[in-house]
């Protein structure tokens, strides 16, 4: 399913008569002096002076990267996204909202990879609010909502994919670590369209087999490399004898029979191939 299935229209709506909060000081201020000169008069100075009182609950200090969303009654009215000092209808609700970037670390998850081996994981999620009016409208709470969707995003991936890579894999979790992190992301990022949310990175913080099995796949792991480093051994060592018996005959330092041959090789691989110190044996010759 693609991200524009499950994206929902944007509602936010940045307002713009949020009126400049030290123009409307400088009203306020006026009124009151005047509500004040005209308590002589209760019936034109009082109103005033409630008036101008309950005005000043329209002042909104936004800072950087800070937004207020507002609410006439209940009915979504817009928001306010500009940094400084505003005033808006007294009446609105303002609640208001960081929008600076956030991250978390999910708690470490015991998840079964692709060939079934439990697989301790765990990842670091960095995001932030795009959409300010999806996420305090759309969703319960959106903290709570994009953590669930962490974990259930962490666990699919987890599950679709091999702990090490395979002959026929081409992704696994140890071995591609930014392709799986892709995915991370990609799957985070549907799920949270609808909160209005903006996954800007999600990588593996914890990757390791779950205790029970760990030390039997490590000796699974050593006894590869060891197999891969005899390979490696092996191909060396048949390179350098080829070459040794190369040069014997090119530069005629001596005839060998098949047998001295045979027993040079045997010398030569035992020497290269062995994990201590080898005695190579010298064939004895008669007088």
């Amino acid at each position: 399913m693609s991200d524009s299935k499950l994206a929902l229209p944007s509602k936010e709506n940045l307002i713009t008569n949020a009126i400049s909060g030290w123009l409307m000081l400088g009203v306020l201020v006026l009124l009151l002096l005047a509500g004040v000169a005209l308590t002589v008069r209760p019936f034109l100075g009082v109103p005033i002076i409630v008036l101008t009182v309950f005005c000043m609950s329209g002042f909104l200090v936004l800072k950087p990267n800070e937004s207020a969303v507002l609410t006439l009654f209940g009915r979504y009215v817009g928001t306010v996204r500009a940094e400084g000092f505003h005033w808006v209808n007294p009446f609105y609700a303002k609640q208001k909202l960081s929008l600076r970037v956030r991250n978390f670390t999910t708690p470490t998850l015991k998840v079964n990879d692709k060939v079934g081996n439990p697989i301790d994981v765990a990842a670091v999620v960095v995001w932030l609010i795009r959409d300010t009016a999806q996420a305090v409208f759309d969703v319960d709470d959106f903290e709570t909502y994009i953590k669930t969707q962490c974990e259930m995003a962490l666990r699919d991936v987890v599950s679709t994919h091999p702990y090490d890579e395979k002959k026929d894999e081409h992704v696994s979790l140890r071995g591609n670590a930014g392709a799986v992190s892709d995915l991370l992301k990609e799957s985070l990022q549907r799920s949270v369209n609808v909160a209005g949310i903006e996954i800007l990175e999600m990588r593996i913080t914890h990757l390791a087999y779950a205790p029970e099995i760990a030390s039997i796949m490590l000796r699974r792991q050593q006894a590869e490399a060891l197999i891969q480093a005899r390979e490696k051994m092996v191909d060396g060592a048949i390179g350098m004898v080829r070459m040794a018996l190369d040069r014997f005959q090119t530069e005629g330092i001596t005839d060998m029979t098949s047998a001295q041959k045979a027993t040079l090789v045997s010398n030569m691989m035992l020497v290269l191939l062995s994990d201590e110190g080898a005695q190579p044996v010298i064939p004895a010759t008669s007088a």
